[in-house]
């Protein structure tokens, strides 16, 4: 047997898809143009998300439409999961970690992705969610013999967050020691 410890295969973290959301709060013109934001930064036509209660305070109606969203798979979501992250640069609080070890933030300026601003189509702020898997979760989603996962192969919060330190060179901050401008 070799010196080196043997990696498990099966132990390996990897992005499973990544979903990005952008609320408008509103239906309309704005909306339109969000989702031709979201079209042109993941290549594909994003769905538009309804209200769930009307909030009057808010000016929005129950199954009024006020956001849109896309979910990436693949070397596309890794692709922009790292320009994503150049935009926070690569800090995250350890309160963006999910106990089933998945991770999301957001940013205020979608133009800060690359994406050419435009004055007519305007500025918006966007979602980042990421959901980690690792090979052999099919078993619980599969429609026959599913099954489930022992505890020891599900992901944390602890494992998602050495691996997004590991594979980003990420840091991870806490929130009651961070000093604002």
């Amino acid at each position: 047997m070799s010196a080196q410890k043997k990696v498990n295969p099966m132990r390996e973290l990897k992005i499973a898809k990544m979903m990005i959301n952008v609320c408008v709060g509103e239906s309309g013109d704005r909306l339109v143009k969000a989702a031709k934001v979201v079209e042109q930064l993941t290549g594909q036509v994003p769905v538009m998300s309804r209200a769930r209660i009307t909030i009057r305070s808010f000016g929005i109606r129950r199954n009024e439409k006020i956001a849109c969203s896309a979910t990436i798979r693949g070397d596309k979501a890794e692709e922009l999961l790292e320009r994503g992250l150049k935009v926070k640069e690569y800090e995250l609080f350890h309160q963006n970690f999910s106990k089933a070890g998945n991770f999301g933030f957001g940013i205020n300026e979608h133009i800060d992705l690359g994406i050419k601003y435009d004055p007519s189509t305007g500025i918006f702020g966007m979602d980042f969610y990421v959901v980690l898997t690792r090979p052999g979760m099919r078993v619980v989603q599969r429609k026959m013999r599913a099954q489930k996962i022992a505890k020891n192969h599900r992901v944390t919060k602890r494992e998602a967050m050495n691996w997004f330190q590991q594979k980003y060179d990420g840091v991870i901050l806490d929130k009651r020691h961070v000093v604002r401008d």
